[in-house]
């Protein structure tokens, strides 16, 4: 009994707030600017994504959201059902002249599992699918790279799962799901599941924190 009820405290489907699922999601505008460049990965629960790039030198802004599907503005719980077809992703906005992709990629294939399919640790779903959302061939270059490189240097036992597409939609999370772990840090599956995401990579990329 106490295993089932650590398992609910700890999923990303869980949330201590009451959520205004009847707003309507609007499309996040981006504004481009020369130095600025935007990457969508998707890599379990949106809260430790978020997180984590939230801390990382370079990243601008960080939005949480959903890729991936068809279903227009969709709510938080139509995508947790599973039947959206988007998964969880955050939005990385970073500065080229301060960090790369190369780099937000060596953090995001570290900082979760790209061979589980459909899951990572207790979330269980498409919608938790490893992702990663690209704006142009230049970025697909740069993830084709990545990836080649990992599967030649056998950095993971299993295959690499990620799906790799051109980004075609990105809505944007409700207001209560935007800076989660900042703002939840004693909430159980913050406490349980992205501290340690969090601790992770200050300890393995020093150099790239904030």
């Amino acid at each position: 009994m106490y295993a089932l009820i650590l398992v609910a405290l700890t999923s990303c489907g869980y949330s201590t707030k009451s959520e205004n699922i009847t707003k309507e999601v609007q499309q996040m505008e981006i504004k481009s600017e020369q130095n600025l460049d935007t990457i969508t990965l998707g890599g379990g629960c949106y809260w430790c994504m978020e997180a984590v790039f939230q801390r990382m030198k370079g990243v601008e802004k960080v939005a949480s959201g959903f890729s991936g599907g068809d279903v227009k503005n969709p709510a938080y719980k139509e995508v947790c059902n599973g039947t959206t077809g988007h998964a969880e992703v955050v939005k990385v906005i970073f500065d080229k002249n301060k960090t790369s992709l190369e780099d937000i990629l060596a953090v995001f294939f570290v900082v979760h599992d790209p061979t589980t399919l459909n899951r990572q640790g207790a979330d269980v779903g498409t919608q938790y699918r490893s992702a990663i959302y690209y704006q142009n061939q230049e970025q697909f270059r740069v993830i084709a790279d990545a990836i080649e490189k990992l599967i030649k240097e056998k950095v993971f036992t299993e295959p690499i799962v990620t799906e790799v597409a051109e980004i075609k939609n990105f809505y944007i999370a409700q207001d209560d799901h935007q800076n989660y772990y900042n703002q939840n840090s004693n909430q159980s599956y913050c406490r349980f599941v992205v501290k340690e995401k969090v601790d992770k990579f200050e300890k393995l990329f020093k150099d790239k924190v904030k």
